[in-house]
């Protein structure tokens, strides 16, 4: 069996969990499900695995010396940090991992998870690994399906093909729907979530990125031919800046003749906003997430969170209030997805809020 190495993407900015996520603390740093950050949890998922390797974690530069000290404290090593100057998504940072990753493992087989994602059943979740690698091994990108528990229209949609047993062909990548697309598509019954997880042979995606973006393909070879080497730290050249910044899913998946498609049904989140973070944890018996020092007197089906003081709220339904030492959001839970438009806001200021960490309370807070 083909060595599996886990390639951790954790190079995303979380603004619609702000203000909790900053750009130089996003959300897979911070502890949102337990005592443990996304990050973590993401690398102690793969414990599970046979023949698995240690982990690449992908990463902005920015972040390079809190990624470390999170594998630390699991006392964990890193195959190796790969460094990004800039953000170029999903398929630039797979194909630099990949192409690290076939330097010593021709036959390896990467297996690519965001490290903001949460995952409930994690029997589940290796069982449909072992799916992916037997579909890997017959020469298949795979994509992870996640069975749709409601026709949600903030996802793309793929479409089972042929059965081959464990894994599907993958008949088609499908837009964000409206509501009643998607109502039709749960209702089918051949249609998952786009996870935006993988199992890909390091060989072949590298073959099949430069068959369909050969820009991508070259500016990565020539970063990692560039790359300086620091400890568990590798520096990515300054061709990395020049690549073009694409989704592995535009460039590769929906363009290649080697797609496979895995259902996974693990009680699996992208927690991309507070909302969705309120679905996953554990309610009280009027639907309420409480954490932190929070009063809620008749509240319901809201998620309130306090992490530097008391947070007191009477009668409110379906709210969202988060409270840092810095800043304080409230809007409902149907406007989740608008913190983005709150952090545009800041950056446009210039805030600190939108960048640093909270401030301890009581500090001044003006614009830079």
């Amino acid at each position: 069996m083909a060595s599996i190495v886990p390639v951790i993407l954790a190079g995303g900015s979380g603004t619609r969990l702000w203000p909790m996520s900053r750009e130089l603390q996003p959300k897979q740093l911070l502890n949102l499900l337990s005592s443990r950050s996304l990050l973590q949890e993401t690398v102690l998922r793969t414990d599970r695995l046979p023949n698995v390797t240690a982990p690449i974690v992908v990463c902005s530069e920015a972040h390079s010396q809190i990624v470390a000290a999170e594998l630390d404290k699991l006392d964990r090593r890193a195959s190796a940090v790969i460094l990004e100057q800039a953000g170029r998504n999903t398929a630039p940072a797979l194909a630099a991992a990949a192409l690290f990753a076939a330097e010593s493992n021709p036959d390896a087989l990467l297996l690519a998870l965001p490290a903001d994602h949460a995952i409930q059943d994690v029997d589940a979740f290796a069982s449909a690994v072992e799916a992916a690698v037997n579909a890997g091994a017959a020469g298949r990108l795979v994509s992870f399906g996640i069975v749709p528990t409601a026709p949600e229209t903030g996802y793309g949609y793929l479409r089972s093909g042929e059965s081959r047993g464990g894994w599907f062909e993958l008949a088609a990548f499908v837009e964000k729907p409206d509501a009643e697309t998607a109502e039709e598509y749960v209702a089918s019954g051949e249609y998952l979530w786009n996870s935006g997880m993988f199992v890909l042979p390091a060989r072949l995606y590298l073959d099949e990125l430069g068959r369909h973006a050969p820009a991508i393909l070259a500016a990565c070879k020539k970063a990692v031919a560039e790359a300086s080497r620091d400890g568990d730290f590798l520096r990515l050249g300054p061709a990395f800046l020049d690549c073009p910044s694409d989704s592995i899913d535009y460039a590769v998946m929906e363009k290649t003749d080697k797609a496979a498609l895995v259902p996974l049904d693990a009680g699996w989140s992208d927690i991309g906003s507070w909302n969705a973070l309120h679905d996953v944890l554990t309610k009280d018996a009027d639907g309420n997430a409480l954490l932190g020092d929070v009063l809620a007197l008749d509240c319901t089906n809201s998620y309130i969170v306090s992490t530097s003081r008391l947070v007191a709220v009477v009668d409110v339904d379906n709210m969202i209030v988060v409270e840092t030492a810095d800043a304080v959001l409230v809007l409902p839970r149907s406007r989740a997805q608008d913190v983005k438009l709150i952090v545009d806001r800041l950056k446009q200021q210039k805030r600190r809020e939108a960048r640093l960490p909270p401030e301890p309370s009581g500090s001044k807070r003006t614009a830079d």
